[in-house]
């Protein structure tokens, strides 16, 4: 095990770090499991989906930020749609790729 120090600057720093980790470490795992041969297509697939969802909750927890923050100040008129309820719960945008087929 090697044992490195790494300085976040919040709280969601902290949580996308230990989510990343944890992903890589499903990965491992699932290239264990997976029969020679067919390896780096599943891996692949499921790290572009896995990525992909990381990516976009990071993202929505960026937006709620920003948007909470100019709630706070009195700048935004209303709230934005980032911070809407169940937001981060809802399936990806018009616009995202869709998924790989199996």
């Amino acid at each position: 095990m090697i044992r490195h120090t790494i300085q976040v600057e919040d709280e969601s720093e902290y949580l996308a770090a230990q989510q990343a980790i944890a992903m890589v470490r499903e990965l491992k795992a699932l290239a264990n499991g997976t029969p020679d041969g067919k390896v780096l297509a599943v891996v692949e697939r499921e790290a572009v989906e896995r990525g992909r969802r990381f990516t976009r909750d990071r993202l929505q927890e960026v937006l709620n930020a920003q948007a909470a923050g100019l709630e706070k100040k009195g700048s935004a008129d209303g709230s934005a749609p980032a911070a809407a309820g169940g937001a981060t719960a809802a399936g990806p945008s018009v616009a995202s790729s869709p998924r790989p087929a199996t």
